[in-house]
């Protein structure tokens, strides 16, 4: 088993320095090795470039200018043409497939931020010694750096990454255990059905506020980004107006992942079984397909996309997506069960009768099924349908 770890690094000036300058060697390698496929392809009978012929370049690349990429990691550097490699396969089975191919582009010196180290102890050393208070990580061509550990690492650390947000550095490790720790079972099991006004309802009747991280911040980023817009192009104060956007986009992204995080701790830490919705959410933030006039040319008839774009800043904003990737991982880990279910009908269907039609649900909150006259918040009668579809699905599996 896998498990992905994250921590803020604590560099010094001298290092920050020259992990600025990791990044930016990498970054002249990537965008190298990318012109020499685009250069061969276009003006040597359209020849294709592979990893290996480019991999096997390095050693004469880092004898030719030793300041700048021989003091790197040579397996870093692998990783680096591996990137761009998988960015060229991604772009070809786009093709294949009929999609909008999106051709690997240059990388700016800001816009690469990680550098990956594929082996622990190769260019790279995670120390974490019980002993020692201070835990560091060492990069070659960097030195050792602290590291703010607020959690152990369980199992033999495999790789090592370095990815720089804004101002600050962070390690990003991958360790592998044997298998997870069960938690001790508590017999319990629940169905979820997330929400936009409440985050999520639960088949026992809790509900979960939604935070609405984005909606609080909406009008601090809309003057960050109105000050941005004035700003002139390649000057300083862009910059830093570049710099305070980003800021607050990152904190809004933590403050969604801390809430993520919590509420699906609560979840695996109480019950066994957790059934969800099984969501396809890029659908449902799909902006709607415009109605074309058939009296006026160049007209086009209202079909609500304002509104569907207020809904699906709204889907965004609640972070449905990450929080059940967060759940099911954290589930993985403790031994706990969780199941996707088919959301047709969950919030329609009475679960004391088993009627379902449109007219039990009246209102967005209230339910109250016309055939037999049971009320509920509709929240958590989804919750309900979803925890016995869920308990359904796992008794109807052999074995």
């Amino acid at each position: 088993m896998i498990r992905t770890y994250k921590f803020l690094m604590r560099p010094t000036v001298g290092q920050q320095q020259a992990l600025s300058e990791m990044l930016r060697d990498h970054c002249s390698l990537y965008n190298g090795a990318l012109q020499e496929r685009r250069d061969a392809y276009r003006h040597a009978s359209r020849t294709t470039v592979r990893y290996g012929e480019q991999s096997a370049q390095l050693k004469e690349i880092r004898a030719f200018d030793p300041e700048r990429q021989g003091r790197w990691s040579f397996s870093s550097q692998q990783a680096t043409l591996r990137r761009l490699d998988k960015a060229f396969a991604a772009f070809f089975r786009r093709v294949k497939s009929g999609e909008k191919p999106g051709y690997p582009r240059f990388r700016g010196v800001h816009r690469f931020d990680t550098v990956d180290f594929p082996r622990n102890g190769d260019g790279c050393r995670w120390d974490s010694t019980p002993h020692d208070p201070v835990t560091r990580v060492r990069f070659q061509g960097v030195g050792h750096v602290k590291v703010n550990q607020h959690r152990a690492v369980i199992g033999s650390v495999r790789t090592v990454s370095v990815k720089r947000e804004g101002k600050r550095w962070y390690v990003v490790l991958t360790a592998e255990h044997s298998g997870p720790v069960p938690l001790p079972a508590t017999g319990s099991a629940v169905g979820i059905d997330m929400g936009i006004v409440n985050f999520l309802a639960d088949s026992d009747g809790g509900f979960v506020s939604n935070p609405r991280h984005g909606r609080k911040a909406a009008a601090k980023l809309e003057a960050a980004q109105q000050a941005l817009a004035r700003c002139k192009r390649r000057g300083n104060r862009r910059r830093k107006a570049v710099e305070a956007v980003a800021r607050l986009h990152r904190k809004v992204r933590r403050q969604r992942l801390d809430h993520a995080h919590k509420t699906a701790l609560g979840l695996v830490r109480a019950h066994d079984l957790i059934a969800h919705e099984d969501l396809r959410i890029h659908n449902m933030v799909k902006a709607p397909v415009p109605k074309p006039d058939p009296e006026r040319a160049a007209v086009f008839l209202p079909n609500g996309a304002a509104a569907k774009a207020g809904l699906n800043r709204s889907i965004s904003d609640a972070g449905w997506g990450v929080f059940l990737a967060i759940l099911r991982a954290k589930a993985e880990s403790a031994g706990r069960e969780v199941i996707a279910v088919d959301p047709h009908n969950t919030s329609r269907r009475c679960p004391e009768c088993g009627h379902s039609t449109v007219e039990n649900r009246p209102t967005r909150e209230n339910f109250r099924c016309v055939s037999c006259g049971h009320a509920a918040h509709a929240d958590t009668v989804g919750a309900v349908n979803v925890l016995r579809a869920g308990l359904a699905r796992r008794d109807a599996r052999p074995g």
